[in-house]
């Protein structure tokens, strides 16, 4: 220390300061004088405010990360419990995220636009009433977005000199082109001493296979020495300032740079690509789609529908101003086929079958950031204009990323229609926990045969639709799955019947 301080009874007063325990920090350093023990300071300024965590929540069981999209408060603004924090953009939809404390918000750890942090982050702090909340503790695990988000990528400069945590620049032959090579054919190729350039890649995108570096192999063992040519490695750069011991033995076939990304206006060269980013909601639709292919025995059944009477009831509601679709009728029918069939109306946990007294019904939803399932709940209680009411709404809350998690969160058998995009029929990928989702397709006119009253048989055209039901084998079998599309096929060529349950 600057200051000199004067210490009292000899060396035992020094000795007693160098064996003494680390003080506590806050409580003063307190050295020993004329008369006893002299604090030097006893505030707590150079300690700093003890602040209240922020952490990103889980706020969907599927979400493992989430990107914070919007601060809806600033520094210094006082905070009470149940006001809106920030918006955060899950693997579902865009929710804004309520304080839980009151207090002032002293600090934001992770930035607007901050992508994949991870639950549990720290990404602000609190502090509360009256006290200092520019002089907030800052924890040592959370002292800046680094800790918690992977912001967006920005273009950075190369250091001048070199850095011992940075790789260095493996420096090629010029004039060379540089070949991008699997993991097998790279070890290959260096174990047998190879020149890939004496081959033409067949791999996809240019990348030189495994079976590539085998065909080279098998020329070698037949003695064509005229293709091959000694193995020559780059030379290594001079070391500068840094010393042998820290640079990194490169290989003759390193791993290849980026290839060239495509600039618009000018031709694509060969090997480039434009990255697009892969959305939250996608990550995760990605995710759980391969999961539900490689874990759920699927098993397929189709019909084809007669919507003749649907489209005619559907004309008599619109003159009394009441506007459905044929969608609107196909929830209102899949709900009634699963109230007289409840053993589809069911889930799969991983080791039981639980059968659901509740028909919810997952509409799927297809919006910008990828496909999302809003729920209409009960849907076997309520009418035609109430299951269009609810759609509607649900569908421009998906779009816009207003979604409540009590919105897209469970379900029991989902629904997902193509029709309007001119799809004839396809099959839909199972969204489990759920048993069942039906695909539908558009109305289309064919010619069928027949009766007329008389028993004379003649030409007529009808409107049919494709449904198709893709259904968990360890929940509905095949024969369960027929009984359920051929009481569906009843209920929606007979719509009258869906106003008697």
């Amino acid at each position: 220390m600057a200051a000199s301080l004067w210490l009292g009874c000899g060396g035992k007063g020094v000795a007693r300061l160098l064996l003494a325990a680390r003080p506590v920090l806050g409580a003063g350093a307190a050295f020993l004088a004329r008369g006893g023990w002299r604090c030097l300071h006893g505030t707590r300024e150079l300690l700093g405010t003890p602040g209240i965590k922020i952490v990103m929540p889980a706020l969907s069981p599927t979400m493992e990360e989430g990107n914070i999209v919007k601060w809806l408060k600033k520094e210094g603004e006082t905070v009470n419990a149940g006001d809106a924090l920030c918006e955060i953009e899950t693997d579902k939809a865009v929710i804004t995220m309520e304080s839980s404390d009151d207090g002032i918000l002293a600090k934001i750890l992770v930035e607007e636009g901050s992508k994949n942090v991870r639950l549990g982050s720290l990404i602000g702090l609190l502090v509360e009433e009256g006290q200092d909340w520019k002089q907030v503790e800052i924890p040592a695990d959370g002292s800046g977005p680094s800790s918690a988000a992977t912001p967006a990528p920005a273009p950075t400069s190369a250091p001048e000199g070199p850095s011992v945590s940075t790789p260095p620049q493996v420096q090629h032959k010029p004039g060379k082109l540089q070949v991008r090579l699997s993991p097998a054919a790279r070890n290959i190729l260096e174990t047998h001493g190879l020149d890939s350039s004496n081959i033409t890649p067949s791999g996809p995108r240019g990348i030189f296979t495994k079976e590539d570096a085998l065909k080279l192999l098998q020329e070698k063992q037949k003695g064509k020495p005229s293709e091959l040519k000694p193995v020559v490695s780059p030379a290594a750069p001079q070391p500068t300032a840094v010393s042998s011991a820290s640079q990194p033995v490169t290989s003759a076939y390193p791993r290849p740079a980026v290839p060239p990304v495509s600039i618009p206006g000018q031709p694509a060269a060969l090997g480039s690509f434009t990255e697009i980013p892969a959305s939250n909601i996608r990550r995760v639709i990605a995710k759980r789609l391969t999961e539900s292919k490689a874990t759920i025995p699927h098993a397929y059944a189709a019909a084809d529908c007669d919507i003749d009477a649907i489209l005619k009831l559907r004309k008599e509601l619109a003159k009394d101003d009441i506007k459905v679709s044929v969608n609107d009728f196909i929830i209102k029918a899949t709900a009634v086929t699963l109230k007289q069939m409840p053993d589809v109306n069911a889930t799969w946990d991983g080791e039981v079958c639980r059968q659901l007294l509740s028909i919810d019904i997952s509409i799927a939803v297809a919006t910008d950031r990828g496909l999302i399932t809003p729920i209409i709940k009960d849907v076997a209680a309520k009418g035609i204009k109430e299951i269009a009411a609810s759609a509607k709404a649900l569908a421009k809350k998906a779009r816009d990323g207003k979604l409540l998690p009590e919105e897209y969160q469970g379900g029991s058998f989902s629904i997902s229609n193509l029709g309007m995009f001119g799809i004839n029929d396809f099959t839909a990928v199972i969204n489990p926990p759920q048993a069942c989702i039906l695909a539908v397709g558009r109305a289309r006119p064919e010619l069928k045969i027949v009766e007329d009253e008389e028993g004379n048989e003649t030409l007529k055209q009808h409107q049919l639709m494709t449904v198709t039901l893709s259904s968990d084998g360890r929940v509905v079998d095949d024969e369960l799955a027929s009984k359920f599309l051929e009481t569906l096929k009843a209920n929606l060529e007979n719509p009258m019947r869906l106003a008697l349950c």
